[in-house]
């Protein structure tokens, strides 16, 4: 690395501007600004684009392992309704049986239980998406803070031992007798 930072930066290699000014050309400047850019993303960013993987793999299982939970939830709820339905059937019968008696006591039963039952059933279905929600939610933000306080370490970590004063120095150099070099040819 340092043999090519050392031939970019020779001064045999990069004609003398002249002189020094501002390049007014929008277009040469963004350019060169832009591929700079390009290349600090992409030396930079490759550990963190693992480390983002891993981070959406754990949320992935952990969203995964919230669906699962909810499943049993709802198996749950499923036999409880089957249990309330054979309940309903029995209290049916033994309604017919005393509806033929003129009992109307059993019906108001019958009605207050499938009432009862309803409302339960709801209150699980609620309860288990907002279970849904919440853990959601709370996976999302920690897979956020973890994305930001891995990417923002990886980068300070790479910027503190690549970047140093000489190094940022002929940088800088390199740049200007680039854009010195660029503004001669268009003269």
């Amino acid at each position: 690395m340092k043999n090519v930072t050392d031939f970019c930066l020779s001064w045999g290699y990069w004609p003398s501007a002249g002189s020094f000014g501002f390049n007014t050309d929008i277009l040469s400047t963004n350019l060169i600004n832009l591929s700079v850019v390009l290349g600090v993303l992409i030396f930079f960013g490759k550990g963190v684009c693992a480390s983002c993987l891993d981070l959406l793999d754990n949320r992935k299982q952990r969203i995964l392992n919230t669906i699962r939970n909810s499943e049993e939830l709802r198996g749950g709820a499923i036999e409880q309704l089957e249990k309330v339905r054979a309940r309903l059937r029995k209290v049916q019968m033994e309604a017919d049986r005393f509806l033929a008696n003129g009992y109307s006591e059993i019906e108001k039963e019958k009605l207050n239980l499938i009432n009862s039952s309803y409302k339960t059933l709801e209150q699980l279905e609620s309860y288990k998406n907002e279970t849904i929600q919440f853990e959601q939610q709370r996976v999302i933000n920690q897979v956020r803070q973890r994305v930001f306080q891995q990417a923002l370490r990886v980068a300070l970590g790479t910027m503190n031992s690549c970047l140093n004063g000489e190094l940022h120095l002929r940088t800088i150099s390199a740049n200007i007798n680039m854009l010195g070099a660029i503004k001669e040819i268009r003269d």
